[in-house]
Formats: structure tokens, sequence, C-alpha cells
């Protein structure tokens, strides 16, 4: 990259160069590349093509191109940037060609405009007086000495600033005044540091120009941070050959509903990445509300000639998210035609779980009284008294969101010790004293029937398979081959659990130890309910889990299915797979394939995030690049909303009762400081993009550029 470059410019800033650097730069002058700039325009009726022309250099002799953005630039306010210069010129470049001559024009009347381009002619020419003044020089090094300082300073408060972000700390306390009781976990913190930083200490202590503590340079600072891990975030998403984006949806402490947006993609280092984007408040929670900030928001992230790079969406199952006519999903499509609908499939797990369990009345109550339990006891601190007691532990509560929930409490239920004694417990109604203030209550009615040790053992069996394909369900590298795997795996695990019914029906009626004065079903109808119950989920996973249209591209790659590919090339998926991305191309692809099928090294791959990583660790990128890049889409293709969910758990960790009057652009930025903290850290200059961003806002008293 040359140094005169607009992108060289634009990474590393002038006024952060040596002076060598800063004069072979302005030797150079602008870098003057063609740009294919082609423009639809009309005049009179008649409507022509306007494309750039190398005539435009020749006219200002200050516009520099660059061959990346397609755009034009301003060399001497790319340079020095001084207060109130056009972004326009610096960071967006102007693409318009009907109009540049006026822009230009306008541009060059500015005072931003005039005084850089003074400074450009005049760099480098100091009068041999001025260059021998030992005063001037000895300015230039105190000045240079305070900028040091007060660097040093700044950069202290901004890592207070992150250490509370990070763990999600409120940063303000109840009276921030000097000598207060409570002046927050900030200010604290910054006393904390002082008192091991002299230089530090010293400022608080004596400054009166720019104290750095206030909370409008609290908020400022935490806006520099939040833009430059966007910006940080933006450039590796426009790096990345393809992107995805999951979001979804929630109603905060203050009842405003907040939409996140993640975007995944593949790293310089071959990586999976989720990162958190913004959280964006929503008036209303329509197709086209939600539809119109996604494109805002990806407008900015993709530039009009990325667009094919998004190739998938993620949802929850909601109908104004996955509606085929009408939904957010088809009207993303009608900008983004790349961008394959995603149905969460944990969201799928827990609806299958759902259905499994509620259509039988029987599994039904059981659900219910094993639901109830934890609420029976935990009605009155002397039945939860009783209960640890006895049990030595209390019963974990049950959900129908959640349904590892659920797996914990039959868990805990389900071991010899536990069931005997809390039926003991419920046999004997918890005859307790009750308090002056609690009235007894009566068991309910569905809890008189006799607890179902066969359902428990049932679903004893069942949950943890279950707990396992949920949690593959929440990494963030699983991919769609993986997770094919992972699907025939949990089919063949209920079907295992549905062909032994009969000895578990045996062992059950033969182990059974509750009285006979309770009325109990036959071993035949526990036998017909539990073999419904596996194959409701059998059949639901069977049909939710079917990787139809894009998806499956998966099977192509699955490692379990090379050997038979080998004898019957699997043409409808490749086919399909070809019709849902048409940057592949066929023969070259197939041709790949079918040597991978025939290798034996590449079948003990799991998953294509593993194959993928295989291929870059070995150089073999050129070799098999059209596999390259369909490992790469199945990768970024996310399974999950897994981290919008937990973006929603940081949301009510920040934006909590007491602080539910934050403004949005607060919230997104400690928002960002916590779930990106590992991005953060590994941003060996975050600090310092900071304090330049910081710095470049407005004119400041206190001194932060140097001379």
């Amino acid at each position: 990259m040359k140094e005169n470059s607009v992108l060289s410019l634009q990474r590393y800033p002038f006024t952060r160069c040596l002076d060598e650097e800063k004069k072979r730069i302005k030797e150079l002058g602008p870098d003057r590349l063609y740009l294919q700039i082609h423009q639809q325009s009309s005049d009179r009726s008649r409507a022509y093509t306007q494309g750039f022309s190398s005539t435009y250099y020749g006219k200002r002799t200050w516009l520099a191109g660059c061959d990346v953005s397609h755009a034009f630039y301003c060399f001497p306010c790319l340079l020095f940037q001084s207060p109130g210069t056009e972004t326009l010129w610096t960071t967006t470049g102007v693409r318009d060609l009907k109009h540049l001559s006026e822009k230009c024009k306008r541009h060059e009347s500015s005072r931003s405009h005039l005084d850089n381009a003074m400074r450009l002619q005049i760099f480098g020419k100091l009068s041999i007086a001025q260059q021998l003044d030992e005063g001037y020089r000895i300015g230039i090094r105190r000045h240079n000495e305070e900028v040091i300082k007060n660097r040093h300073i700044l950069s202290r408060i901004i890592d207070c600033v992150k250490f509370c972000g990070a763990f999600e700390l409120a940063l303000r306390g109840h009276d921030e005044s000097e000598g207060s009781d409570n002046p927050g976990i900030f200010r604290g913190l910054v006393d904390f540091v002082a008192s091991l930083d002299g230089v530090l200490k010293e400022h608080l202590e004596n400054a009166t120009v720019f104290k750095g503590t206030s909370k409008t340079v609290q908020n400022e600072l935490l806006d520099c941070m939040l833009s430059v891990v966007r910006e940080q975030i933006i450039q590796d998403a426009q790096s990345s050959d393809f992107l995805s984006i999951q979001a979804d949806e929630t109603t905060d402490i203050a009842t405003q509903c907040q939409l996140v947006l993640v975007l995944r993609y593949i790293d310089a280092k071959s990586n999976v990445q989720e990162r958190f984007f913004e959280f964006i408040p929503l008036r209303s929670t329509t197709a086209d509300s939600i539809a119109t900030v996604l494109k805002e928001r990806l407008a900015v992230i993709l530039p009009e000639d990325q667009k094919s790079k998004l190739i998938s969406q993620a949802y929850d199952g909601a109908s104004v998210m996955r509606g085929a006519t009408a939904g957010v999903q088809r009207k993303m499509q009608d900008v983004y035609p790349n961008a394959h609908y995603i149905h969460c499939y944990a969201h799928q797990l827990n609806l299958i779980m759902q259905q499994a369990t509620s259509h039988i009345s029987k599994v039904r109550i059981f659900f219910s009284d094993l639901g109830g339990f934890s609420s029976f006891f935990s009605r009155s601190p002397k039945r939860t008294d009783v209960l640890v007691k006895v049990v030595t532990h209390r019963l974990p509560t049950s959900s129908n969101v959640r349904w590892n929930f659920h797996s914990r409490a039959i868990n805990t239920v389900s071991t010899e010790r536990t069931s005997s004694a809390v039926f003991n417990l419920l046999e004997t109604q918890v005859t307790l004293t009750p308090l002056p203030s609690e009235r007894q209550e009566p068991l309910p009615c569905c809890w008189r029937i006799r607890i179902l040790s066969f359902f428990l053992q049932l679903f004893h069996n069942i949950m943890p398979h279950v707990d396992l394909l949920y949690a593959k369900l929440q990494k963030k590298d699983i991919d769609s081959v993986h997770f094919r795997g992972s699907i025939q795996q949990f089919q063949q695990d209920i079907q295992k659990i549905r062909n032994s019914l009969h000895s578990l029906v045996d062992q059950c009626s033969e182990g059974g130890s509750q009285p006979k004065r309770r009325r109990s079903l036959s071993p035949e109808a526990h036998e017909w309910i539990a073999a419904e119950v596996c194959d409701t989920i059998l059949r639901h996973a069977l049909e939710r889990f079917s990787f139809t249209d894009h998806l499956v591209s998966a099977t192509l790659l699955q490692a379990d299915r090379f050997e038979q590919y080998t004898m019957a090339f699997p043409e409808d998926a490749l086919s399909r797979t070809l019709k849902a991305y048409p940057v592949l191309d066929r023969s070259k692809l197939k041709t790949e394939l079918s040597l991978i099928y025939c290798k034996e090294e590449f079948r003990a791959c799991c998953g294509a995030l593993d194959l993928l990583q295989l291929f870059m660790e070995n150089n073999l990128e050129e070799v098999f690049s059209e596999t390259v890049t369909l490992l790469k889409i199945l990768v970024t293709t996310p399974m999950t909303t897994a981290e919008a969910e937990r973006c929603f758990s940081t949301l009510k960790r920040i934006k909590t009762f007491l602080r539910n009057s934050m403004t949005q652009e607060r919230l997104n930025a400690l928002a960002m400081l916590s779930i990106e903290k590992r991005l953060v850290t590994e941003m060996t200059d975050f600090n310092q993009k900071v304090i330049e961003k910081f710095a470049s806002q407005k004119e400041r008293r206190a001194k932060f550029v140097f001379k």
C-alpha cells in the first residue's frame, strides 16, 4: 500500500507520522488512480452514461482517488483535517460525477480547505531563523511533553471506563460531588488508580482546565469507544468473504422495544466471529419497521457493491420475522437476494419438546406436577426448611421456554432418595404449624395423584440427549454440517429409547414402591404413552430439522457420507446448492468434491469448520477454491440466534430498574464494552484510537495533539 494512498492515510493519520514520512508523502502528492465510476444521468429528457475521466485530476490538483471505494477525496484535508473539515472529502468520498464540479467549487471556498491547503504548502518550509530559534524548539518540546502527559492521564481514565463497562458496573453514583460518600464506582476506581499513579494523582489535585471525570467527558469517551469498536467490526466484516446477521427483539426495563443486531463472519484467522453491533429502539414491531432499521444499519456495514456478501439472516419463528410473503425475511431478500432465511434451531428444539409433552394429558399433568413441587415448597419458609433437612437441597424450577430447566428438575426428583422423600412429604401434606400471617393452603388436586415414577425414568433417559443437542446449539462455531451429524445422533438415541420401552416398563413395574391405594396406569398404557412421546419427538425432529433449499448444501460435506458419495455422486444436492449460491462454479466444485470424497484423510473431519481449517493450515485454499468458498458459506450461516439471546441478558444487567433512563447511545456503548470485551482487549492501540477520536471531536483547551 502506497504511503500517499487514501486508504493508507485513513488508516495511519498524517499527524502521527514521522517528519521524514510526512515530507515523503508531500513529495509524492495525491494518489491519482483510475476509478470505475459509471453513472446514469439525464439532461433535457436525454439519458446518457457518465464515466470517469482523468481530466478531473488536471482541473483540481488537490483531488485524490481511491480504487477501493471508487471515490474522490481532498488530499490536503486528508492530511491535516483541521476543525470543520467535511467528512465527505476525508472519510466517505464523492462519487456523484454530475455534481462533482459544484461540490469541488463549494469545497474550495470553505475555510477548512483553505487552512489545510495553506498548511500543506508551508509544511517543511520553515525559515532558517525559525529552525535555529532555540525558543521555538523549546516550545515544541514542551508542548509535546504536555501532550504525552495529557494522553497518559486520559488513557488511565479510559481504562477505568473500560473496566466498569466490561463488568457491567454502574459508573455514576448517587452524589459525585467532592467529599461525597457515594461518588460511584467510576470515581472510586479513578481515585484508586490515582493512588498507584503519581501523575494521575497530581492531575486530579491540581487540574483546572481538564480534569476528565465529569459526566460530559465520560459520555464523550463512551461515544468514542463505541465508534472505535464499531469501525473495527465494520472493517472486519467488509474484509470477510461472506456475512450473516442475527436479529431478535425484547422489551427492556423501561418498556422500550429493543432490536439486537449481531453480525457473523469469518475473520482473517479463519475463526468464526459473532459480533454485537447495536441495540436498535423500535417504535413498532411490524415487519416494515424492523426491515427498515435493518436495511439502514446494513447500508453502513456493506457498501452497494458488497450486497451479495450477505448470505443469511437468522430470526426466531415469529410470523412477523419468518413470513414468506410479507415478513422481515422477505423484505430483506428483496434488497439482499442471497440472504437466505434461517429459523433458529434452538427455538425449534423447544417447540419439539413442547409438542411432545403437551398433547398427551398424562404427560402434561406430570410436568405440571413437576413444576408444582418447587412452587409448593418455596411458598413457605417452613416447608423449604423441612425439604432441605430431608433432601439436603432445594428443588429447581422448570420452564416451558427453556427445556434444560425441566431437565434439572427431572434429574433432581428422579433420584431414589429425593423422589421418596418428596412423596412422603406430600403424603403427609407437610403438616407444619403456619405462621401467624400465613394461611395453610390445601394441596392441589393434581398432586393427590401418585408420582409417576415411570415418567420420571422415561424423561430421565430422554432429557440428557435433549440437553446435549441444546448445548451444541449454544456454541458459536456450530455449522450446518456439524449440526446435521448431531441431529442424526439425536434421532438415533431417541430411537434406541423407543426400542427399549418394554424393558423400561418391566423395570418400573418391578421396582415400584408406591402405595397400592393410589390409582395407576397399566404397563401397556405406560408403554403406549412413552412410545407416543418418542414417536412425536422423532416425527417433529424429522420435519423441523430436515435440511431443504439452501441448507441441502451441508449434505455435500458430511464426512460420514463420503464413502457413499464415491459410488453415487449427489447430483441433486449439488444442483440445489448452485441454485442457492450462484457464485459457485459447477464443474470445478464437482471435480473438487469428487476428489475429496475419495481421500481417506478428509473423512475424519467433524463439521465444515474443521475441514475449512484443514485446508487453510495446509495452504490448499487455491487448490480447492470452490470447496473453500462453499465451506465459508456453510460456516458463516448461523444455526441459532443464541448470541442475540445472550445480548438480551447483558441488556437486562446494564439497563436495570435504577438505570432505566440512560440514553440509547450510552446503553450501546456499555453493552459493546461488556459483550465485546475480548475484542477491545485484543486491540493493542485501542486507547490511542479513542484519544485521537476524542481530540478531533472539537477544539479542546487541553492539549492532546502532537506538533
